[in-house]
């Protein structure tokens, strides 16, 4: 079973059962401590600069921060994380509340892929990540819109198979949105990308996801 690294930040959280396993680590960055309360999970870590809470937290393991710093709660609870060792992220409470964090997060995305992480983004019926120089598979039963966009100045040869729109060794860029609005066919697909990094966004639940991150250890949904 593949280990996880839960985050939890300040922004929405959709209601989920939380499980994480023994072999799983979880940080609540921030006021993403009181989601876990909610969610009766227990934060391994806590990290943050509290300026979004009464109060520092009760925690026998705080990493605190100042409040004027150059990394979000987020992205300093995903390096500590890849600190610990960990590849796979779920990141929650992430989307849905400032534009500018939910950006900051999915930036964060390419971050994680370039340190050979996987991260997730959920929220809202949402998943993000992001696939670098490689290939990105769902199952036949995925359904609804996905959408890709380029991260970075140019993504080369992008192949989409499988989806209503396929794309054969083309080349995508920022100022593009070529790759917004396309959708699940009922049959297996795949996004790959030989030179460059791809945010990819499509309609699934947390629960999902999360369940095919514990099991695969590929970029397979």
């Amino acid at each position: 079973m593949n280990k996880i690294c839960y985050i939890v930040g300040a922004g929405p959280v959709d209601a989920l059962t939380l499980e994480p396993t023994e072999h799983d680590y979880v940080i609540a960055a921030d006021a993403g401590y009181q989601h876990l309360a909610d969610l009766s999970v227990v934060a391994d870590l806590v990290v943050g600069d509290f300026d979004s809470m009464p109060a520092k937290p009760n925690h026998p393991n705080i990493i605190a921060h100042p409040a004027e710093k150059d990394e979000t709660d987020m992205m300093l609870a995903v390096d500590e994380g890849l600190r610990r060792g960990y590849r796979t992220f779920v990141l929650l409470g992430g989307m849905g509340g400032r534009l500018d964090h939910t950006y900051a997060n999915i930036q964060m995305l390419s971050y994680m892929a370039a340190q050979s992480a996987r991260g997730c983004l959920l929220g809202g019926g949402t998943a993000v990540t992001v696939v670098r120089n490689g290939t990105l598979r769902f199952d036949a039963c995925k359904s609804g819109i996905v959408s890709v966009f380029c991260a970075g100045e140019t993504a080369h040869g992008v192949t989409l198979t499988g989806l209503k729109y396929p794309l054969l060794n083309a080349e995508l860029n920022f100022m593009q949105s070529l790759g917004v609005s396309n959708e699940f066919t009922g049959i297996p697909s795949e996004i790959s990308v030989l030179n460059g990094s791809l945010v990819v966004m499509w309609n699934d639940s947390a629960a999902s996801v999360i369940e095919s991150l514990k099991e695969t250890a590929g970029m397979t949904f």
